[in-house]
Order: C-alpha cells, then structure tokens, then sequence
C-alpha cells in the first residue's frame, strides 16, 4: 500500500513539475458556441461538434421523440435485449450513406477502435500504424498479441517498407491534434488485396465529401473498414465499424466491446439516424465552415506556430507547455476558451493551442480570438 501511495505522489509531482497536470473542469455548455465557468461565460474554441448539431434544436427534439418511443436505456447488450428497430435504422442509414455492407455499433470510437484490433488480430499478424495515430489505436495494438509497427506519419515510403503480405495497415483520416488530412487515395494504392486498410474517420465524417461522408470520400477511395464516431460532427456520442457482411458477422461474435457492453439507447441511435439526414442535406454547415476556415487563415497566418489545415482543426505551435498553458489562461481571462494541449498528447516541444472552428461560430468570433492571441504574442510572455 505504501509503495502504491509513493508512486501516486511522486507522478503526480513530476507532471506539475512538466507543466503537464490536467484537471477535470466543470464546463456547461461546452457543446454551444458560448459555454459557461465558474460563473463566467467564454467563446469556445475547443469543442468538437464541428458542425452545430449538439445544441441543435431540431436534433434535440428527434432525440425527444426517441425517447417518448423507446424509453431512456436499451436495457441490455446488443446480442440479448438491447438490438432495437431503432439500431437497425441506424445501420441501415449508414451503410447506405456510406457505402458499406454493415455496421457495428458500439457505446464510444475508444471501443470501437480496441474491440478492432482484439477482435481481428492473434499472434503472427502484422499491424502496421500511422506514428500519429490515436491513443485507442495504439494501445490496443500494444496490448493486442500482433507485431505492431509504426510507419512516419503520412509516410508512404515508410509504411511501404514495412509492408507484408496479409498486413493491417490503420490510419486516421483526419489526425485529430494536427488537423492534417492522411494521403488515403496513396495508402490504398499500396496496401493490396492480401492486406486490410482500415481508417478511423472520427475528425473527417460528416466535415468533408459532397455530403459529408468523410476522408475516405474525398480522396476517392474505399477502406476495407472504417470507424466513424458521433461525438464530433454527429453531435451526440458513440461509434460504428463499417465493413463488408462477413467482417461484421465475425466481429458480432468476436469484439469483446460489442458482445458484453450494454447497447446504446435506442433513443439516441434514433436520433443518430436523423443527424445523417442532416448531415447529408443541410450543406450550409460545412459552407459556413469553409467561411471561417478562410477567414481563420486570413487572420491567423502571420502568427508564429501557425500552421496551415484544410479542416476545422487549426493548431497554433507554442513549444513550451508551461507556455501553452500560460497563453491559454490569459485568453481565458479575455472570454475565449482555447485548450492548451501538451505531452504526452503530443510530441515533446509542440504544445500548443488546439483551436477548433463549429458551423455555429461567426466571423466576428474568429476575429477576436485573432486580435488577442496577437497582442499576447507579441513579446513571447505573458504578463
């Protein structure tokens, strides 16, 4: 016990030490434009619901109803009582929408992206990762009984070294700290049929293709599985893998995630299947989008750190953490919220401020965060 409580103390000690300690702050509103702390109100640059839907009216009342239908919680896991006509909608709606033979739904893309890996991968498989992957990725192929091996972030070359036979090759579509956009249409030319591509979409469905159906869409090209998540562009929560028929049925009676957690209610898979209609049809959201993303880099381009992105994800390099924090905090202290993201998060001397842009934002909002984050840059330090 005492060895425990000394290993507790002496971590927690050195993150406050690296600048690196991290506190769960009670936010309201974080899913709107404007959310509220400790009594205060800030613009809010650090939400995912990159277009508008969690605090959509129209969404919220489809929830609603799914509720006044099929009551509050599913009641089991998917393989006992929890499968309803409401999760069958769903499936049917993505694999339409996206392409795809079947879908599996589950309560998170962190359970998604692990039940993946164990489900697919034993002992003698190769799994060959993008070095900028998530932590859900990596963790599982860490942990899973495969020889992982990490390719250079959106390297061909590199991953096309590492290459075999019978290989499973994962990369994001859009990396979720850089914003940056993998070279899928490149990857899929040289992963071949013997191998499987698999590519977790959570930052680019619903953002980017003709009607939002994500990287994979607008580099023109098919995975052999992909993991789309509804916490960001869907505005709700939860996962799905997208695969052929077969794939789907292995992994129904394999993914650890799938057969022995409580389903998702069947209210919000209600409301899932309306946000794909949204997303499909309401095309404005991503137009205005693309508004503030010009806008953004009309603004922002001069700074130090600034770093081009063809997504709504814009980080701004600070290096230092104890840095990054202290510019966050000052921008706090002006009414915009902008998260400092630090080690281990992302590489070592890249702490930044991961600002990201919703469809609920406007220009003038963008403008402010500019003209502050200006004047606190001006001379490197704050105060």
């Amino acid at each position: 016990m005492l060895a425990f409580k000394a290993r507790i103390k002496r971590e927690l000690q050195r993150r406050q030490e690296l600048g690196l300690s991290r506190q769960v702050k009670e936010v309201n509103f974080g899913n709107c434009p404007v959310l509220e702390h400790g009594g205060e109100t800030f613009l809010n640059f650090s939400s995912n619901d990159y277009l508008g839907l969690a605090c959509d009216d129209e969404l919220r009342r489809v929830w609603q109803k799914g509720l006044e239908i099929y009551g509050c919680g599913s009641g089991a896991s998917p393989l006992v009582t929890g499968f309803s006509s409401a999760h069958a909608g769903l499936k049917s709606a993505l694999c339409e929408w996206l392409g795809f033979e079947s879908a599996v739904l589950f309560g998170s893309g962190f359970a998604a992206n692990q039940a993946l890996i164990f489900g697919l991968l034993e002992k003698g498989d190769l799994l060959l990762q993008d070095k900028l992957n998530h932590a859900s990725l990596m963790e599982a192929g860490m942990l899973s009984p495969a020889t992982m091996k990490r390719f250079k972030h959106n390297d061909v070359a590199s991953l096309k070294a590492l290459l075999t036979d019978d290989a499973f090759v994962i990369t994001e579509g859009v990396f979720s700290m850089d914003g940056d956009l993998s070279p899928l249409a490149d990857i899929r030319a040289v992963v071949k049929e013997d191998s499987l591509l698999a590519v977790d979409d959570a930052h680019g469905i619903g953002v980017l293709g003709s009607e939002g159906q994500g990287s994979c869409h607008l580099a023109q090209i098919t995975p052999d599985v992909l993991v789309v998540t509804f916490g960001k562009a869907f505005g709700l929560s939860g996962a799905a893998i997208l695969c052929s028929e077969e794939m789907g049925d292995y992994l129904t009676q394999f993914a650890r995630h799938h057969v022995y957690s409580t389903a998702i209610p069947p209210s919000q898979a209600y409301a899932l299947t309306h946000a794909v209609t949204m997303l499909q049809t309401q095309h404005w959201r991503r137009e205005k989008l693309a508004e503030l993303q010009h806008s953004f880099k009309e603004n922002f381009s001069r700074f130090p750190g600034y770093v081009e992105t063809a997504t709504p994800i814009k980080p701004v390099l600070l290096g230092d953490s104890h840095f990054a924090v202290e510019v966050s905090q000052a921008l706090k202290s002006k009414g915009l919220w902008s998260t400092a993201i630090r080690p281990p998060t992302v590489p070592q001397g890249t702490a930044r401020l991961r600002i990201t842009l919703t469809a609920n934002h406007e220009l003038s909002h963008v403008l402010s965060l500019a003209e502050n984050l200006e004047r606190l840059l001006e001379n490197g330090s704050i105060g």
